[in-house]
Parts: C-alpha cells; sequence; structure tokens
C-alpha cells in the first residue's frame, strides 16, 4: 500500500483537510483557476437545478454580470413577473370555467345576495328581510327557518293544522299542546306583521 493512499489515511491517520476538499469539491469552472468550486451558480432560465461551480471570487464576479432575463423583451419580463404570481399556473375569474349543463343550473339556484356573482338567480330570489328573533322562534314553532315568505307560513300553517287536529286523530287530543302552539305562532306572526311583508 503506498503511503498517499486515500485508504491508508483512513486507517492510519486523519487526512489533512485540504486533500479531502480537493477529492469532495470539483475544481472551479472558471478558466485558468485551479482552486475548488465549492460554491453553486444557476446556469440561467430553462436550466433550472444545474449549477456551476466556482471558487468564491469567480462566483462573485459571476453574480454581479448574472442577469436571469437576459434576452428577454420587456414585456415578456413582465408577463412572466406577473405569471410568477399564481406560480406559474393558469388561472379565471370565479364562474368563467364552467360547463354550459354547470350555467344553465346556475339559474335554478337560489342567490339572493349574488354570492355567485352576475345574478345568477335573480328570477328566483327573493329581496331579503329583517327577522326579528320573536318572528324567528314562531317561524320555528311552524317548522320553518328565516327563509320563509308569508304563502310559506299559510301554507305549513294549514298542513299542521290538519295533522294535528283531534278530528284527523280519531278525537284523540295527544297532540293539543302542540296544536295550540301552532295557533299561537300563526297568531303572532299575523299581529307582528310578518304576514303583510313581500316575500
Amino acid at each position: 500500500m503506498k503511503l498517499s493512499s486515500k485508504y491508508f489515511d483512513s486507517i492510519r491517520v486523519k487526512p489533512s483537510e485540504d486533500r479531502t476538499l480537493r477529492e469532495e469539491t470539483p475544481v472551479c469552472e472558471w478558466p485558468d483557476c485551479e482552486n475548488p468550486g465549492k460554491y453553486p451558480a444557476p446556469k440561467g432560465r430553462d436550466t433550472e437545478n444545474e449549477y456551476h461551480y466556482f471558487c468564491l471570487p469567480h462566483v462573485r464576479e459571476y453574480n454581479k454580470d448574472f442577469n436571469y432575463f437576459k434576452g428577454m423583451k420587456d414585456k415578456e419580463v413582465k408577463d412572466f413577473v406577473a405569471s410568477s404570481r399564481t406560480g406559474h399556473r393558469p388561472t379565471w375569474k370565479l364562474g368563467d370555467n364552467i360547463s354550459n349543463k354547470a350555467k344553465a343550473a346556475r339559474g335554478k339556484i337560489e342567490d339572493p345576495i349574488d354570492i355567485l356573482g352576475d345574478n345568477a338567480g335573480a328570477q328566483h330570489a327573493r329581496p331579503r328581510r329583517t327577522v326579528r328573533n320573536q318572528e324567528l322562534k314562531n317561524l320555528h314553532e311552524l317548522g320553518l327557518d328565516e327563509t320563509a315568505t308569508p304563502e310559506d307560513v299559510k301554507k305549513q300553517y294549514k298542513i299542521l293544522l290538519k295533522r294535528l287536529h283531534p278530528d284527523a286523530n280519531q278525537g284523540s287530543r295527544a297532540n293539543e299542546e302542540k296544536l295550540g302552539r301552532v295557533i299561537k305562532a300563526q297568531e303572532y306572526l299575523k299581529s307582528s306583521g310578518f304576514m303583510r311583508k313581500s316575500g
């Protein structure tokens, strides 16, 4: 075994730092430079993940003159910068990239506050009205929510009357308490002016 062998150094003595650096580090790519090229520098646009390896003085020199946009026109640079905001992926406005089938379905959707844009459900939308807490409690008593119209209340009231009345239950008074609450809820909604509101 030769005394200058890397195997001899690893077995017998700690190798000198200078020698291991020379073995692990490539030589500087700058013309006529023999120093270790420890510092990576990007090769340029369209060659991502490819690097030149230079020594410290030469990597500094290279970086002074490096221009990623070299060879691009001003408009191309502006377009590139604008596209970089979205990671160079295509984007579109909400609702622009939907199929014709989905566009047809949008007309059937209720959208009173125009979340979908362009008044997508305008023909089905109802004007917004404020429902007070007590009105809401009475709507819940009838099995309705705050979106109910006066017509909805009338229909639901008739359904509940037919379902809960003792005559419809072979004279049973089991639903008498619930029927009383439904009648009171209807009367409250009438007296509060809810039934006169447009919907």
